[in-house]
């Protein structure tokens, strides 16, 4: 026999379970939430250059040299992206004359390079100390009331 009360329950089970995922999620994804202002605008702020990004590091000094530094980082994150994708690709070339495997070989040695390079840097240049996160939310609300004024 079946039991009727079940099957009207599962949709409650169903969004009960849907809203603990979303909860699970945002929690990790937090820091998304800091950015949600800037990327959920009517009008888009408009591109910066490299001039804009060392004025505000001339012009804030605390926010200033963690900012500099995460760029300094993303360097090494790139230098290590193209090296693990140009090597594992190489490899994988030589040994498989494979044009499939080798793409994903690049892709995924990029992927795992970029990750490396991030680490790298993370200890080299002591990332681990700044809140990188405040910095370049500091960095778009600068850029966000310094856009304004010029428009």
């Amino acid at each position: 026999m079946v039991d009727s009360s079940s099957s009207s329950s599962s949709p409650q089970f169903l969004t009960k379970h849907w809203e603990g995922f979303k909860e699970f999620w945002g929690e990790r994804f937090s820091f998304l939430d800091q950015y949600s202002k800037f990327i959920k605008r009517d009008k888009p702020l408009p591109s910066w250059s490299d001039a804009d990004v060392e004025a505000f590091i001339a012009s804030d000094p605390i926010h200033g040299p963690a900012l500099k530094t995460a760029r300094e980082a993303a360097k090494f994150a790139v230098t290590g992206s193209v090296i693990g994708a140009v090597s594992t690709a190489g490899i994988t070339w030589k040994y498989s004359r494979s044009l499939h495997g080798s793409g994903l070989a690049f892709l995924a040695g990029g992927v795992f390079g970029w990750t490396f390079g991030q680490e790298i840097a993370n200890h080299s240049l002591q990332l681990y100390r700044f809140d990188t996160l405040a910095a370049q939310t500091k960095f778009l609300e600068w850029w966000e009331s310094k856009s304004e004024r010029q428009s």
